[in-house]
């Protein structure tokens, strides 16, 4: 059976090549932080459940020390040179010459994934489940990325070795945001686990006019959306928000169905992702990839979408949750 471990391990080894070519990464003066960097955070993923407790605490604040001490980024920026020059009109000739056919290896991997939900999640072998049937659509996603790499490397004529040469300088560019919302999630546990939602539950029940279903969903969805702009991602507030109020509130109360609740929640919390500098790799990253003058240019042009959206949720969700 194909486990969650396999995911894991295709992630820790992905890592692991960023970590061996960032410390080749001469020309950029945080190669040893970046390889340091990449490299805990790939063995965290292939070894994270043999560290324990300790051990993981350790290295989560190793990668925060050398993100809060500016050792993991891209270099400074040098004039192209010849070389430079000739990568890039190879790389204007090859999309001029591919056309329509470049978008084949993203059109594999919602196919794939379709695919492994559809037609591999239901198979069985020797009557054992040929992946795990809890995590097939994570397990699914893993396998398209693959074949959607394999689709890119024939179709681009690329070495095997491509995909961490080039990921290893995008993950440098975005640096340590690239895993901010793996830790802000992590801190959302932390958060439901310690009580924070039952106490924000009674807060609301307390100061908050919930008495009705319409004025529940709004603090519900408006709720989730500014939670999330307090903590930079909607992973990090659903299960706070949800546990202190969606489930004692909006389902154990008013009956709601507890699964249009909860992705329309998510979503509503999607909202607040927006509207925030927080959300640092959405938000701040591109503009800086882009060197817009604005750091704050892609907020600006997503609110009115946001609040939009937002308003839409609230109608959904009373109208779809309560039949």
């Amino acid at each position: 059976m194909i486990k969650l471990g396999f995911v894991y391990v295709l992630a820790g080894l992905m890592f692991a090549g960023f970590a061996i070519y960032s410390a080749r990464d001469a020309g950029n003066p945080k190669r040893f932080g970046n390889a340091a960097f990449w490299g805990l955070t790939s063995l965290s993923f292939l070894a994270g459940d043999r560290l324990g407790d300790l051990g993981n605490g350790v290295l989560v604040l190793a990668l925060a020390l050398l993100g809060a001490l500016g050792l993991v980024g891209r270099g400074p920026a040098r004039p192209a040179d010849a070389a430079q020059r000739l990568a890039a009109a190879e790389r204007q000739a090859s999309a001029e010459r591919l056309g329509a056919r470049i978008f084949v290896p993203a059109l594999v991997l919602p196919l794939v994934v379709a695919m492994g939900v559809l037609v591999l999640k239901p198979m069985r072998i020797s009557g054992v489940p040929l992946m795990d049937p809890k995590q097939a659509t994570l397990i699914s996603l893993a396998l398209a990325v693959i074949a959607a790499l394999g689709a890119a490397l024939v179709l681009l004529r690329q070495p095997p070795t491509a995909p961490f040469r080039e990921g290893q300088r995008l993950a440098n560019t975005v640096s340590w945001a690239a895993l901010l919302p793996q830790y802000l999630a992590a801190l959302g546990v932390v958060f439901a686990t310690a009580g924070v939602g039952n106490q924000i539950g009674l807060l609301v029940n307390t100061y908050l006019p919930v008495d009705t279903r319409l004025a529940a969903v709004g603090v519900y969805c408006v709720g989730m959306a500014a939670f999330t702009m307090l903590m930079g991602n909607a992973f990090a507030a659903f299960p706070v928000l949800t546990g202190g109020v969606a489930i004692p509130i909006l389902v154990n109360h008013f009956g709601g169905n507890p699964a249009v609740v909860s992705s329309l929640g998510m979503l509503s919390g999607f909202c607040g992702t927006l509207m925030t500098p927080l959300a640092a790799n959405f938000n701040l990253v591109p503009p800086a990839l882009l060197e817009i003058p604005d750091r704050y240019a892609v907020i600006k042009a997503q609110v009115p979408t946001a609040l939009l959206m937002l308003i839409v949720n609230v109608v959904l969700m009373y109208v779809l949750a309560f039949r």
